[in-house]
């Protein structure tokens, strides 16, 4: 078996953009990339389990309560080289942005040291993008040594036209490539 060309943690947050996210892991995956998958309880309403294990090869983590996954999320974030999530609704950016560590995504976030990458991929309405609190939340994760990539801009599933699009998968595989 061959090396790993990084440890990837692909985490996944409740967002129509979830297909995009997936066509990005399957071509880290076939880069030679070993990706590990955390999934929101939202994200599972837009993307099964059974897909994310198909392209990755791995469990989903999903529930921090899980049998033996009480201490996981520190064991991730010492396996991962570089940890994305993506899509990253203005919830998951907010929460993070407060401290606040309720769930898998957030719990893992908290147990980061930031000397390795972190990148935040956001993918949401154009109001909710533009809203004063994700904007001060963009600008605290910053601070901390997130990168929080920019958006794309267009149609959204909503029928608006705006910012807040998720990136094309193209784009996203790039900006992890280069970070690793």
């Amino acid at each position: 078996m061959s090396k790993s060309k990084g440890n990837i943690l692909f985490q996944l947050t409740g967002s129509i953009a979830c297909y995009k996210a997936c066509n990005v892991i399957s071509k880290l995956v076939q880069d030679g990339c070993d990706v590990k998958t955390v999934v929101s309880e939202n994200a599972l309403k837009f993307i099964g389990k059974s897909t994310l294990e198909g392209l990755t090869h791995h469990a989903v983590y999903t529930d921090t309560f899980e049998d033996r996954s009480a201490l996981e999320h520190i064991a991730l974030t010492k396996w991962m080289d570089l940890a994305i999530i993506c899509p990253a609704t203005a919830n998951i950016m907010n929460k993070l942005a407060a401290g606040i560590g309720d769930d898998y995504i957030s719990t893992i976030f908290l147990a980061c040291d930031f000397k390795k990458p972190y990148l935040i991929a956001p993918a949401m309405n154009q109001n909710m993008w533009a809203h004063p609190a994700t904007a001060r939340s963009v600008k605290t994760l910053q601070g901390w040594g997130v990168t929080v990539l920019g958006t794309g801009k267009g149609y959204q599933a909503c029928g608006d036209k705006g910012a807040g699009r998720l990136l094309e998968p193209e784009a996203l595989y790039k900006e992890i490539k280069a970070r690793l």
